[in-house]
C-alpha cells in the first residue's frame, strides 16, 4: 500500500519515556508510537477532517536512566526520590524505567495537497499545516514521556529517488526499528528439523542472549570464543502487540477495569525479533512503516520489512556532502 503523502518529525526530544514493555528494556514498544500517531490523527481529524496512518521509528540517540550497582557490570534503573509521607516515612513508589530519546517520526498521511485546508496558495497551505503540527506535537506525551523539542515539520506528498536518498542521509546517523519476524521464523524451522520438541521461544531467545564457548589449543590453553547469532545485524527481542486470552467481556462488566464504556479483555504481549536498520540502507520508504492490524484473538503492530541487497551507490558521497 502506498503512501499518498508524508508528515517527517524531525529530532523529537522526549524525556523520561517509558523504556520497559514486557519483559524488553531500553527503547518504548512500537505500539507507544502508533498510539501517539492515533492521538495527534485524531486532534488533527477534529481541526481539519484529515488522518494519518502509519508510523517509522528513526532512533537518533538513547540515553537509559540507570546507573551500575556497585563495583559489578550489572545495571539498575534510576528511581526519582519521592517526599515523605506525613509520618515522616520513605513513600511507596512503582520501579519504573525511563529512558531520554532523540528520534525522528516519518508518519503516513492519508491525504494528499487538493485535501489540505483551503487557501491563497498551496505553499500558505503548507505553511498553516506546519504550523498546527509545531503547536500541537508539544502538547502531546510520547511512550508517557515529556517532549522538550521538535526540530522541523516537513509535510511532503511524494519522494522521487533521489530525493528520498538525500532524505534517509539527512537522517543520519540514525537507524530505523524493523520486524525481521522472517528471521524468527527461518530459525525455529531449522531448530525444529534438528529437535521437534523446540519451542518458539528457545529460538528467540537465541537471538538475544550472549553465549560463549570454550575452545582448548595444542598447548592445552582454554579460552571462551563468543558464539554467532543466528543472523547477522542489530538484532534485538521487540514487543509487538497484544493476544487475547480470555473472552471479550462487556463493557463495564469488569470492576475496577480503567474504561467502563470499552469492552475488556485480558491479553498478554506478543514478542518477535526486531532490528535497527541504518537509513542509508533503506529502499523504500513504505518498508519501514508500523500499522495497526487486528486478526482475531491478535492486537498486533505490524511492519513488512524487506531487507535489500548489499550494494554500495556510486553517488552517495554527493548526499552525504
Amino acid at each position: 500500500m502506498g503512501m499518498k503523502s508524508t508528515l517527517l518529525l524531525r529530532h523529537l526530544s522526549v524525556e523520561n519515556a517509558n523504556a520497559i514493555s514486557g519483559l524488553t528494556y531500553g527503547f518504548p514498544a512500537i505500539s507507544h508510537f502508533l498510539g501517539f500517531t492515533h492521538a495527534l490523527s485524531r486532534r488533527l481529524e477534529q481541526a481539519y477532517g484529515l488522518t494519518l496512518g502509519g508510523c517509522a521509528v528513526i532512533a537518533h540517540h538513547t540515553e537509559l536512566q540507570s546507573q551500575p550497582l556497585g563495583n559489578r557490570r550489572e545495571q539498575v534503573f534510576a528511581l526519582t526520590r519521592n517526599p515523605l509521607t506525613k509520618e515522616g516515612k520513605t513513600a511507596p513508589f512503582n520501579e519504573e524505567g525511563r529512558v531520554h530519546l532523540d528520534i525522528s517520526l516519518l508518519i503516513e498521511c492519508n491525504f494528499d495537497a487538493d485535501r489540505l485546508p483551503k487557501g491563497e496558495s498551496l505553499d500558505l497551505r503548507i505553511h498553516e499545516l506546519h504550523a498546527w503540527f509545531e503547536r500541537i506535537v508539544p502538547s502531546l506525551r510520547l511512550a508517557g514521556g515529556t517532549i522538550t523539542r521538535l526540530g522541523q515539520v516537513q509535510w511532503r506528498e511524494h519522494y522521487e529517488e533521489r530525493e528520498r536518498r538525500r532524505l534517509c542521509m539527512s537522517l543520519l546517523p540514525g537507524f530505523a526499528l524493523v520486524c525481521r519476524h522472517d528471521l524468527l521464523t527461518a530459525h525455529h524451522q531449522q531448530q525444529l528439523s534438528e529437535e521437534p520438541d523446540a519451542e518458539l521461544l528457545d529460538s528467540l531467545l537465541d537471538f538475544v542472549t550472549l553465549c560463549h564457548q570454550s575452545q582448548q589449543d595444542e598447548a592445552g590453553a582454554v579460552s571462551w570464543q563468543p558464539l554467532d547469532k543466528p543472523a547477522p545485524g542489530y538484532l534485538v527481542p521487540l514487543a509487538v502487540g497484544y493476544q487475547g486470552i480470555s473472552p471479550l467481556h462487556e463493557p463495564g462488566s469488569i470492576p475496577s477495569s480503567r474504561d467502563q464504556t470499552t469492552p475488556f479483555r485480558f491479553v498478554e504481549s506478543i514478542y518477535t525479533v526486531g532490528q535497527w536498520v541504518s537509513l542509508h540502507r533503506v529502499q523504500n520508504l513504505d518498508t519501514l512503516l508500523w500499522r495497526y492490524r487486528y486478526q482475531e484473538p491478535y492486537y498486533l503492530c505490524e511492519n513488512h520489512y524487506i531487507a535489500p541487497s548489499l550494494s554500495v551507490e556510486e553517488d552517495d558521497e554527493e548526499f552525504i556532502s
